[in-house]
């Protein structure tokens, strides 16, 4: 499944040219201009498992670097301070990796 099959692929062009310079990206207001915020929760965890490229059941802190990749290749990695403030936001356990409830609970608070 690509990310085109959940999402528009304009609205990701949009939303990932809107965080293209550094230390720009904020996850609440891509998940809104993405569409991610209107999507059902079964959506919410396809786009989690697009993500989750090494099928772990989880998003690390490494694959979390590469999330707007995860979108359309065009999209750029995420410096280490974003990554760490994405990880911070999403990881509600502590385990230090964020995982599909804890993703559909990211997006639901954005």
């Amino acid at each position: 499944m690509a990310m085109t099959d959940l999402l528009s692929a304009e609205d990701i062009k949009k939303a990932v040219g809107a965080f293209s310079a550094a230390e720009s990206f904020n996850y609440k207001q891509f998940f809104e201009m993405v569409g991610l915020k209107k999507k059902s929760p079964e959506d919410v965890k396809k786009v989690f498992h697009i993500l989750d490229k090494d099928k772990s059941g989880f998003i690390e802190e490494e694959e979390l670097k590469f999330v707007l990749k995860g979108f359309t290749p065009e999209g750029r990695d995420l410096s280490d301070k974003e990554t760490k403030a994405l990880l911070a936001a999403g990881d509600k356990d502590g385990d230090g990796k964020i995982g599909a409830d804890e993703f559909a609970t990211l997006v639901a608070e954005s």
